[in-house]
């Protein structure tokens, strides 16, 4: 998005994906929940464990700080290139399986029978993230030029993930 390059076939891998992975989890996870009750609060547990140390090395790059995003540098990228770095970004990242097939997983069991209410809504939810995120962060290219700016996006997720982890344990 910020360098302007193949931002819709981008958007769709990462939203169809993710509708993919979160249905896994509605599907898969719902059943399996019901199977092994405990392994819900084992999942919110872990989730909310790895949530914690994400935000913990949020805030450490965000302390450290020196990151800094030069938008449109370089030429052009094939758009082959993009669509394997794009798929092996998505479907080889391990958080993304905790993230949606888990995580949601585990949150869908919590509404038996609505799994597929559930799927919609966050699929839309999806969608919407990555079009707004993929289209609107050329509005954000000169900000992102700046490394301070990257230290207060680091805090932000860092506050972010450790808030969701508080919810996650409070149930």
């Amino acid at each position: 998005g910020l360098r302007r390059e193949h931002v819709l076939v981008v958007v769709l891998i990462c939203a169809g994906s993710d509708a993919v992975l979160i249905g896994a989890g509605v599907a898969g996870f719902g059943t399996l929940a019901g199977a092994a009750p405990w392994l819900s609060n084992a999942m919110r547990y872990a989730g909310a464990a790895f949530l914690v140390a994400y935000g913990a090395r949020a805030f450490l790059a965000a302390w450290r700080g020196g990151a800094v995003l030069a938008a449109g540098a370089g030429g052009a990228s094939r758009i082959g290139t993009v669509i394997a770095t794009c798929l092996a970004l998505t479907w080889l990242n391990p958080h993304v399986y905790l993230d949606t097939v888990v995580l949601m997983g585990a949150v869908s069991a919590r509404y038996p029978g609505q799994g597929t209410v559930f799927w919609l809504g966050a699929t839309a939810a999806s969608f919407t993230f990555f079009f707004c995120l993929g289209f609107g962060a050329r509005l954000l290219a000169p900000v992102f030029a700046r490394p301070v700016a990257w230290r207060w996006l680091d805090a932000g997720v860092g506050v972010v993930m450790w808030a969701i982890a508080a919810l996650l344990l409070r149930g």
